[in-house]
């Protein structure tokens, strides 16, 4: 008897001690950084809320800003995930707000009103821990004291995100133990792999602190010229966006190359199938799109076309529609190529994309009420937000991304490549050339997955804990078009689980 009191005293000890470790290391955030309120949600938290700058560069004061949603589950043993937006140039608000973030925003009904926040029953943050980045600096509300600092690369926005995270780390000490992913979609399919390459020899070499890599997700992402290019032959046909005759004379007088044709008779073809296909919207072809005169002429940052709802799945979720041009596919047709990289703004010489309705994002961040909520610097300082800027000079110095898969899956780190089926940007017929490509044996056969015990969409596994997934009747932002199939496979990945 004594020694089983012995036993239960030893046991409260080291409880209390645990406890207090935890309210310790709970309490370790900077308060500072803490939101406490944000305009248009008149509800509690489900979670806290940090925001603020972190200087990557001391000399050019480049100031990269994050968001960051505690997660709704276990915060000190759920994963850190790091989520990064693509374009080149577009902010990682687009997460934030359209896809996966705490929130879904409703647009006002009276003009001048700023957005209603309503709780998302599907973000991200109820099974992880989630940092939203801008990066580089110039894009969303990162931003440099030396404007010329706005001439970067693939390599440079690399590395001061790497930079970015060892300082938020030192800031946020009490999540370092906890499982670490870096994820995102879009340009991002190049933003996550160099930067997961660079966090991987980090790792190797030894730098302070030492984070809990463990692997990372990339959603319809752009990644190599040759597989992305010719991948749009295939998906049009697949899709019955075009005829056998005209897929058939483009496949002989291109001979399998789509993405940089070298005759006149190949570059006829491949005009007609973008003559065919011009009213679709390439980021879901099931989707409508804006073609209006007025809407060619919106001005940057005034991008605003109506609002509207749509159902999905068993809830209703108030949502600006969005038709937006992330990416770099037709009619460019190779995503990614060496060398300056133009942002939309800068090809379209300062028109907006057609289909685009950003209103929403762009007047709840462009509020001097919640830039203050948020820590971020106000407009007079660094000029309105964009979901997309012109802002950055960018640079492809990186090459080909399936060298980066092939080094990160090979020293063990876990990677899933997912892709909206439907999605004609980046279309999924190259990311499933490319992730088989890398010569892995499969160890999960092509087979579907299900949601709610419906089909969601197909998984292909293999060696080295690479994944390839599809989401059925997806565009290319998979959490804005199926966010509860989304929630599905990332909580289930995240897990270590079968999906």
């Amino acid at each position: 008897m004594v020694m089983v009191m012995a036993m239960d005293r030893f046991f409260f000890y080291n409880l209390l001690a645990y406890s207090f470790l935890k309210f310790l290391l709970v309490g370790a955030a900077p308060e500072s950084a803490l939101i406490t309120s944000l305009p248009g949600f008149s509800g509690t938290f489900p979670s806290k809320h940090y925001s603020g700058y972190i200087t990557v560069d001391e000399k050019n004061g480049r100031n990269l800003f994050y968001y960051f949603v505690v997660s709704e589950g276990n915060p000190l043993k759920d994963p850190v995930v790091l989520w990064l937006n693509g374009g080149p140039g577009c902010s990682s608000f687009d997460g934030f707000v359209y896809e996966h973030g705490p929130f879904n925003f409703e647009a006002s009904k009276k003009s001048g009103d700023l957005p209603q926040l309503h709780l998302n029953p599907y973000s991200w943050s109820k099974v992880s821990n989630i940092i939203y980045l801008d990066s580089p600096a110039g894009v969303g509300l990162s931003y440099s004291k030396v404007q010329g600092d706005y001439n970067t690369g693939d390599l440079k926005t690399a590395s001061d995100s790497h930079t970015f995270l060892l300082k938020w780390f030192e800031q946020y000490p009490e999540f370092l133990s906890n499982p670490f992913y870096i994820s995102g979609e879009s340009y991002a399919g190049v933003y996550v792999p160099t930067l997961s390459s660079e966090v991987a020899k980090g790792i190797q070499a030894g730098l302070k602190p030492i984070l809990n890599f463990k692997g990372y997700m990339v959603g319809n992402g752009v990644t190599d010229e040759v597989f992305d290019g010719n991948a749009f032959l295939p998906f049009t046909h697949g899709m019955g966006l075009i005829s056998d005759d005209l897929y058939e004379e483009t496949q002989s007088a291109c001979q399998g190359n789509y993405w940089s044709p070298y005759s006149d008779s190949c570059d006829e073809k491949l005009n007609k199938i973008g003559n065919v296909i011009n009213d679709l919207n390439i980021y879901d072809i099931l989707e409508p799109c804006y073609h209006s005169p007025e809407a060619r002429k919106l001005a940057v940052g005034n991008t605003s076309l109506p609002s509207s709802f749509r159902q999905l799945g068993e809830t209703e979720r108030p949502l600006a529609v969005r038709k937006r041009m992330f990416g770099r596919a037709w009619p460019f047709r190779a995503p990614v190529r060496d060398g300056i990289v133009p942002t939309w703004p800068q090809i379209l010489n300062g028109e907006s994309v057609p289909c685009t309705d950003d209103v929403v994002a762009t007047a709840w961040l462009n509020s001097a009420a919640v830039r203050t909520a948020i820590h971020a610097e106000q407009s007079s300082v660094i000029g309105a937000w964009a979901l997309c800027t012109g802002n950055i000079n960018f640079n492809h110095d990186a090459g080909s991304m399936i060298k980066y898969h092939k080094n990160l899956t090979a020293q063990g780190y876990r990677a899933i490549i997912y892709s909206g089926d439907h999605d004609m940007c980046v279309p999924f017929t190259g990311s499933e050339a490319w992730t088989r490509s890398l010569g892995y044996k499969i160890t999960d056969e092509w087979r579907p997955w299900y949601c709610n015990d419906q089909l969601a969409g197909f998984i292909q596994g293999y060696d080295n804990n690479l994944s390839f997934l599809t989401v059925k009747g997806s565009g290319h932002t998979v959490p804005e078009y199926k966010p509860q199939e989304a929630f599905a496979f990332y909580s289930r990945w995240l897990a270590g689980g079968p999906i």
